[in-house]
């Protein structure tokens, strides 16, 4: 069973910013693939699922992420919390401008709540790491980290943005085909 989990802030609220990119990537999944999302109360999260794939959207917001995704993998036999080479977890990434992404094993930025709660509840970085940049201030660093991934993306962004979407969503189907 392969597990995609995208990070971000449950609400109408959030939907459109920077933060929320990892269920923004795992809604265009579940659209791809036709699959529906259902919430289940005891994962505290939002579930499209399939013979082989769980799609998941935490929504204990970012700094509970931990919880959600070890209730998901829990939930649903994950046998060895110490080899997590199934589980992608797809989140915004501020050291990477806005158009570029990364999908590494065991590397995730610098800074981000949302990996930090899933790091202490999984006591691993072992899994892969969908990086999205969201970074598109040029070097201007006046707004901080912190409020800019809660800002929306502009009309312009959201067009790279949808770009990157495509690639990433064709690098996982590759990915998971293979194994």
């Amino acid at each position: 069973m392969n597990f995609i989990i995208g990070l971000g802030n449950p609400g109408s609220a959030y939907a459109r910013n920077r933060h929320n990119t990892g269920f923004m990537v795992v809604d265009y999944l579940a659209q791809k693939l036709n699959l529906k999302f259902s919430h289940h109360k005891k994962l505290s999260s939002e579930v499209a699922k399939d013979q082989n794939l769980i799609l998941a959207k935490p929504q204990t917001f970012m700094n509970g992420s931990g919880e959600a995704v070890c209730a998901i993998l829990n939930f649903y036999n994950q046998p060895d919390l110490a080899n997590l080479e199934n589980l992608y977890i797809i989140h915004d990434d501020l050291d990477l401008e806005l158009g570029s992404y990364k999908i590494q094993l065991g590397t995730g930025p610098k800074i981000h709540n949302g990996l930090a709660s899933i790091y202490q509840q999984l006591k691993s970085k072992n899994f892969y790491h969908v990086r999205i940049g969201v970074d598109s201030r040029n070097g201007d660093r006046l707004i901080p980290g912190a409020n800019y991934v809660l800002q929306n993306f502009s009309e312009a962004e959201k067009n790279v943005l949808n770009q990157v979407l495509g690639k990433i969503a064709i690098e996982l189907s590759t990915s998971l085909l293979d194994q």
